[in-house]
């Protein structure tokens, strides 16, 4: 029991991180108890998928994860498969948006926190870089920016880089799979179904190709781990190759995954009759 203790504890402590996450957490079940109070039903596996990308994404930023994740190749690679894509999909399939605004406190605070959302120079970005043709080339152009050798050499060194990388990784998989899977329709301001499903092959493409280049390389090209040493006697290259594929084949198939559920979304909003509300129940079937 000590050693599992001592595996949770966090690596590099964050406030910050501890803050949201519980932030998050506590909005979302008091959301659902007010839901609950009012007779509106919630499902289960709607639930438990938000608090399982929730608790994912937090186990990788703080417990001894991330120590490892700074000491082998491979384990990094893993990380930021739950913080860019596992963590997020989970979290956004659970539609959480309307469960965590109930949970906020009625008052100034949630007044204020509407206008903002509202305000110009707030939608105007959003909207920008959720354009489908500006939020894939964010997602991969970010895999693509950290494993660029000398920026992730200096980013495994300097600890507030470090937190960008991981932060960047989650925010930008929040929006990106929030994009492709948004319960909205096109006739009420979704993105059009194909669209979502060509946004999905473009960014698993590239992640294809640079997962083949870095696990078929024949040359270290993260010395790093060199450097630093490694958690695990493990060759370099058999670290490297590792993670080459965790970033080739589970990253790319994410994408598979994700692409039946909009086709899913997409075969249920054509047998929906004319004249019938289209946007997805958020207590529905997910």
């Amino acid at each position: 029991m000590e050693s599992v203790a001592g595996f949770l504890l966090p690596y590099e402590f964050s406030p910050t991180v501890l803050a949201v996450t519980l932030g998050a957490a506590a909005l979302f079940l008091r959301g659902l108890l007010i839901r609950r109070r009012t007779g509106e039903g919630t499902g289960f596996w709607r639930s438990a998928s938000f608090l399982l990308g929730l608790g994912l994404t937090y186990a990788m930023l703080q417990t001894q994860i991330d120590y490892y994740a700074q000491n082998m190749f491979w384990i990094h690679r893993a990380q930021h498969l739950v913080l860019h894509h596992v963590g997020p999909v989970l979290m956004v399939l659970a539609t959480p948006h309307e469960i965590l605004g109930r949970g906020l406190p009625e008052g100034r605070l949630k007044q204020g926190l509407r206008r903002l959302w509202r305000h110009p120079a707030i939608r105007g970005p959003y909207r920008g870089i959720q354009h489908p043709l500006v939020a894939p080339l964010l997602f991969v152009g970010l895999i693509f920016l950290w494993l660029y050798p000398p920026v992730h050499f200096d980013a495994m060194l300097s600890l507030p880089l470090y937190q960008a990388m991981n932060w960047s990784m989650v925010v930008e998989g929040l929006l990106f799979w929030w994009l492709a899977v948004d319960p909205r329709s096109p006739a009420r301001g979704g993105v059009g179904f194909g669209t979502r499903i060509i946004m999905l092959w473009a960014i698993m493409l590239p992640q294809i190709a640079l997962g083949a280049y870095i696990s078929l390389s024949n040359e270290v090209l993260f010395d790093i781990y060199q450097v630093c040493g490694r958690a695990w006697p493990i060759a370099p290259l058999l670290d490297q190759q590792i993670g080459g594929l965790l970033t080739w084949i589970p990253a790319a198939m994410m994408s598979v995954v994700v692409g039946l559920i909009v086709l899913r979304m997409w075969m249920r909003e054509g047998h929906r009759p004319r004249g019938r509300a289209t946007m997805a129940d958020p207590a529905g079937t997910r």
